[in-house]
């Protein structure tokens, strides 16, 4: 499947490219300077950060020893912690031209592979055999952003990021039901006190792509300090009617009256109008007509835009050495809008693409909630113990808007594959109520340390969910408005034990239970009111460690992974309503190593090996689908990215992503082909302050689809090249 895009697409990237050629040219001359300092301390050295210690700043490679958040409430470093934990660096991220959040974790996390559409927020990955938005969960600094329909937007730049911290495996007993894959958290950019942060960044590229963003961070006075970065992009995107444009922003405001006392105000959100592509239908079964892709068949006046705003009040008090207080109280607010024609088939009988799913939709959802625990150091029977208690409340409302289908009298639902007009979706000003779902949530967790030894320690946490929903249609069903109330209790824990023969070297095995819901609980329709909680359990034995001063770290993993509950027609009764009585496992091995060899040279890769399958699942027409691998989940993953500082102040370095194969149905009767892609990068610091860097993403023009169905697939992007200046002053 593999092979170039046509070639009008790169006539007319040509003269961009030249353009961009030219002003790197500019912009080099116009920085370089002959009398700038050579020594030691110039911080031209500070670009790339190495970890130095316990709590140390992430930097590339596993970051064993850094202190995150990911695996516990505890504040451990991945090597303490008995789970799969990755920590990655929002400088590396920048570094490696990785714009966007799914590109940073699917390029650096181990196991995770991308399966973003419009109709989830492109926010859907795919983890250790289990996806979408309801098993692999997306927090913002710790909070949790629960999907309404299935579609989890923001955030989405990685310009305001500090870092991303990712675990593998069950996450419910830290952050409630629905993370049986994993769970990433995003973490904004902190004010600082000690020191001061001036940057700003220009991008230019290929397809129109342009780009400014701008941070500044520092101290106020000895009692405040603030944050404040902001990135827009805009372009043309490469398929045809293909652009884009997004803004997102971040700011917090720190003020800290005693050195026990910190209250931080932080803003964050993202305007969002991504490319309104929804893929390219197939020419029969698997076969892809490469003339096809890049031709855009959606409505010419289609409409995609997210728009996502949080603001959170964080108070925490630590009066003396055995005790932590931490509060937060925070309001999130997402608004989307969709009207587009989003399902193409292709038609063997009159040989055109015909178009379905007309839907123009609009969703408001606000959440408030608050999250209160407390840390308590304590010795248990002569040894030291560590535990966190606390409670999260939340309260969600979410409506959905619909124009009920509509769509101009006149717009073509049949298309030739080229030369076609795309035609118009019309008026869809006239949304009605389609439905209001009030939930209401609150959750006890608790998480605890008890060192056994210096060598051992055992880790354990519980957590109890208790959401209840209350759906309000508007629409009548049955000559009735459907109304219904849900209770979804869900109780979570995890016991690990992790071992340390020699200092930096750890041995960990885990046992979790965890609960995935059916859909998403925002959204949860009356007829979805009877279903429970699918249950997991997982398994999970690994070895972890760090030498030559967290220069070369590495880890390895084991585990298997059961999932009940699933929802599945019941061969005993046809035509009957599906039933929670299908299952599914995943066995797995994941790896990953992080090295510098000297001589300007540093190695990063992950690898993945999973064996996912159905246990007990079937499809329409009663048939027996075990043993068959579930859809959209790839069963190797790998990545590599090599750094190579050459000269002085010049650097390479480029990455290989590899996503094996991937069902595209629970038949497993078509599959899309695995591919690999290679990103190159080439950086120059002209001066102490500046860094000028020429980045080629998919640099042998791979054509690949990434996701989609049996008759359906959404490509990724042909080889594009952009341009970056990053100042710091």
């Amino acid at each position: 499947m593999s092979g170039s895009v046509s070639a009008s697409r790169l006539r007319r990237s040509t003269p961009r490219s030249l353009r961009v050629a030219l002003l790197g040219a500019c912009c080099a001359a116009a920085l370089a300077s002959p009398s700038r300092a050579q020594s030691p301390e110039s911080p031209v050295e500070l670009d790339e950060i190495t970890v130095s210690g316990k709590g140390g700043k992430p930097s590339s490679g596993p970051n064993l020893s850094v202190k995150t958040g990911a695996g516990s409430r505890l504040g451990l470093t991945p090597l303490e912690t008995p789970a799969s934990v990755d920590v990655v660096s929002g400088d590396v991220v920048r570094d490696r031209g990785q714009a966007s959040i799914a590109e940073a974790v699917t390029q650096n996390a181990a196991g995770f592979s991308f399966i973003g559409t419009p109709g989830n927020g492109f926010g859907a990955y795919s983890s250790r055999g289990f996806t979408g938005v309801s098993s692999v969960t997306t927090l913002y600094d710790g909070v949790r952003l629960y999907p309404g329909n299935g579609t989890v937007t923001f955030p989405f730049d990685t310009w305001t990021v500090d870092r991303i911290e990712v675990l593998r495996g069950p996450a419910s007993v830290l952050y409630g039901e629905g993370a049986i894959g994993g769970a990433i958290n995003i973490i904004p950019k902190k004010p600082l006190y000690e020191e001061r942060r001036n940057e700003a960044r220009a991008v230019v590229g290929t397809d129109g792509q342009v780009g400014l963003a701008a941070g500044s961070a520092g101290p106020i006075n000895e009692k405040f300090a603030y944050s404040f970065d902001v990135a827009a992009s805009r372009g043309d995107g490469w398929m045809d009617r293909g652009d884009y444009k997004n803004l997102a922003f971040s700011g917090a405001l720190n003020w800290r009256p005693t050195d026990e006392l910190s209250v931080t105000l932080t803003h964050d959100g993202g305007h969002n109008q991504p490319s309104r592509y929804f893929g390219t239908p197939l020419k029969g079964s698997g076969n892809v007509e490469k003339d096809w892709i890049g031709e855009n068949y959606n409505v010419r006046d289609g409409v995609i835009r997210f728009n996502d705003n949080i603001t959170q009040l964080k108070a925490e008090w630590t009066p003396n050495e055995t005790v932590t207080l931490r509060a937060v109280g925070y309001y999130v607010t997402a608004n989307r809008l969709w009207r587009n024609a989003e399902g193409y088939k292709w038609n063997e009988g009159t040989e055109r693409v015909d178009r379905s799913s007309f839907i123009a939709i609009k969703q408001e959802q606000e959440q408030i909630g608050a999250r209160a625990d407390a840390t308590i150091r304590t010795e248990l029977f002569g040894m030291a113990n560590e535990a966190v208690v606390g409670f999260d409340v939340n309260r969600f409302d979410f409506r959905r808007l619909n124009n009920g289908g509509y769509r101009a009298p006149d717009l073509n639902p049949s298309l030739p594959p080229k030369g076609f007009d795309p035609g118009e979706y019309g008026s869809a000003s006239s949304y009605g109520k389609d439905y209001k779902a009030i939930t209401t949530q609150y959750s006890f967790f608790i998480d605890d340390r008890l060192k056994l030894t210096d060598q051992i320690s055992l880790v354990a946490g519980l957590r109890y969910d208790h959401p209840e929903v209350d759906f309000r249609g508007y629409r009548l069903v049955n000559g009735a408005l459907p109304r219904s109330k849900t209770v979804l209790d869900s109780l979570s824990w995890r016991v690990g034990a992790v071992y340390e023969p020699v200092k930096n070297l750890a041995v960990y095995a885990q046992y979790s239970e965890a609960a995935d819901p059916v859909t998403s609980i925002l959204s949860l329709p009356p007829g979805s009111s009877g279903y429970k909680l699918s249950k997991g359990r997982q398994v999970e034995a690994g070895v972890k460690q760090s030498l030559w001063d967290d220069r070369f770290e590495w880890t390895l993993s084991a585990f298997y992974i059961e999932k009940k509950d699933l929802l599945a027609p019941n061969p005993n009764k046809p035509g009957s309503p599906s039933e929670q009585i299908g299952k599914q496992s995943s066995r797995g091995v994941e790896a990953s190593v992080g090295v510098e060899l000297g001589h300007g040279w540093r190695v990063d890769a992950n690898a993945t090996i999973l064996d996912a399958r159905y246990d007990e699942f079937f499809g329409s027409g009663n048939v027996d689908y075990k043993g068959n691998t579930p859809n959209a989940v790839p069963e190797t993953l790998a990545n590599v990215w090599a750094t190579w500082r050459f000269a002085e102040d010049w650097k390479a370095q480029a990455g290989l992503q590899y996503v094996g194969k991937t069902y595209t149905s629970a038949s497993n009767d078509h599959k899309r082909p695995a591919y690999a892609l290679v990103n190159a990068g080439l950086q120059w610091k002209p001066t102490a302050y500046a860094t000028l860097d020429l980045r080629v993403k998919n640099l042998f023009d791979k054509t690949y689809a990434y996701t989609g169905g049996d008759s359906q697939w959404y490509f990724g992007a042909p080889r594009t090249a952009e341009l970056a200046l990053h100042l710091k002053f």
